[in-house]
């Protein structure tokens, strides 16, 4: 798990660490995390934004620091996210990403797209919100996507990288049939599930996925 620091950070509605999981705050994700009750076991950051009082909990907890400088290449973020692809992570869960200024909410949604993430499994998580990258790697024919859910959930497909291509869908309320959904259109906008379980297939291209559970 990492946590960021949007000001707006909103706690995952329907996952949170278990034991064995490993977490690391970028910055004030350390206070995020905290008020969600789970623990930290590493913050990165150039600390400009956690209250000193965390800070100092944290650090008499034994929380292991990464002290950055404030001017770098990377934010916070990407770089607690790199933390975690360091120590093997092959599930990545990257919470209060979402909300707060635009420019950091955009960069963070397109972490997804990191090269070094081919191979495992990351998503965004906030509230009752996830959102996934779905793209076909070099010399596959495909790429396919299961989600978990019930009826009435809604589901956005948002093409990224050009057309996708040959977009077929199933247990949807629209379904696509090996479709075609334009960059720049907003087609695949709030789909709605009709039963447990969505299935999403791309033929070329990449999407983003947003899943919103009913409430």
């Amino acid at each position: 798990f990492v946590v960021a620091g949007s000001p707006t950070a909103r706690r995952p509605r329907n996952v949170s660490p278990g034991a064995g999981d490993y977490v690391i705050a970028a910055d004030r994700g350390a206070q995020h995390a905290r008020a969600w009750g789970w623990p930290v076991h590493l913050i990165v950051g150039d600390l400009d934004s956690l209250p000193r009082h965390i800070a100092d909990a944290e650090i008499v907890a034994g929380t292991r620091f990464v002290r950055v400088p404030a001017a770098k290449d990377e934010t916070d973020t990407e770089l607690a996210l790199r933390y975690a692809l360091d120590v093997g992570a092959r599930t990545v869960v990257l919470c209060g990403a979402l909300g707060g200024s635009t420019d950091h909410l955009l960069a963070n949604v397109l972490l997804l797209g990191r090269a070094d993430l081919r191979g495992r499994d990351m998503c965004l998580a906030a509230g009752s919100e996830t959102v996934r990258l779905l793209a076909t790697a070099e010399g596959e024919a495909s790429a396919r996507l299961e989600l978990a859910g019930r009826a009435g959930d809604l589901l956005t497909l948002l093409p990224c990288d050009g057309d996708a291509e040959g977009v077929t869908t199933e247990h949807l309320l629209y379904p696509l049939h090996d479709e075609i959904l334009p960059r720049g259109s907003a087609r695949g906008v709030s789909n709605v599930f009709t039963g447990e379980q969505a299935v999403i297939s791309l033929r070329q291209g990449a999407l983003l996925v947003v899943h919103t559970c009913k409430e």
